[in-house]
């Protein structure tokens, strides 16, 4: 992923609730972009301190979160590769371990398609419904979800996790900031 390429598309000062959250999530989306981006193998593999969380490691993780949200929780659909090959059961933290095997190549590939297939379930719930609509798949507790609360969830979990990424892309090469230059 090219980072001299990231444009940070932010969410209008004052839109629908539906435009203020698709577009907080994609804001949220150009950040971990950027965080991530130019960066080689060992880039990637980065730690930080006693954590074991990597750059790639995020990258394939909120691959796995665009899918199962959109994909299996908002539409109801069952994840197809590499999700679906995975033993969850031996490694609950897979996509976490298996990116250190996989080439930047292959990891911005991944998140790419796996944030294509949730803009178009995105878009395919909102033109049936709006934000008020249930989701498909059942929480934990056996609650329907809305699609506000599934677009709350998705947005905090990019929110948390851009917030690693800012520092062990620091440790890594010195970037630092909010926005590209």
């Amino acid at each position: 992923m090219d980072a001299k390429e990231i444009i940070i598309s932010h969410p209008p000062v004052a839109g629908s609730e539906q435009d203020t959250l698709a577009g907080e999530l994609e804001r949220v989306r150009g950040y971990l972009a950027w965080k991530t981006g130019n960066l080689d193998a060992a880039g990637l593999r980065a730690t930080l301190g006693p954590s074991t969380i990597t750059l790639g490691g995020l990258v394939k993780h909120l691959a796995l979160v665009e899918d199962e949200y959109f994909t299996r929780r908002l539409l109801g659909r069952e994840l197809g590769p590499p999700w679906d090959a995975a033993d969850w059961d031996a490694d609950p933290d897979w996509e976490w371990h298996s990116a250190a095997v996989d080439s930047p190549e292959q990891l911005y590939s991944l998140w790419q398609a796996a944030v294509d297939r949730s803009r178009a379930a995105l878009a395919e719930a909102l033109a049936d419904g709006g934000v008020d609509q249930l989701c498909a798949w059942p929480s934990r507790d056996g609650q329907a979800r809305s699609l506000r609360r599934l677009l709350v969830d998705v947005i905090e979990e990019y929110a948390r996790h851009v917030g690693h990424a800012d520092l062990i892309r620091e440790s890594v090469d010195g970037l630092v900031g909010e926005d590209p230059e």
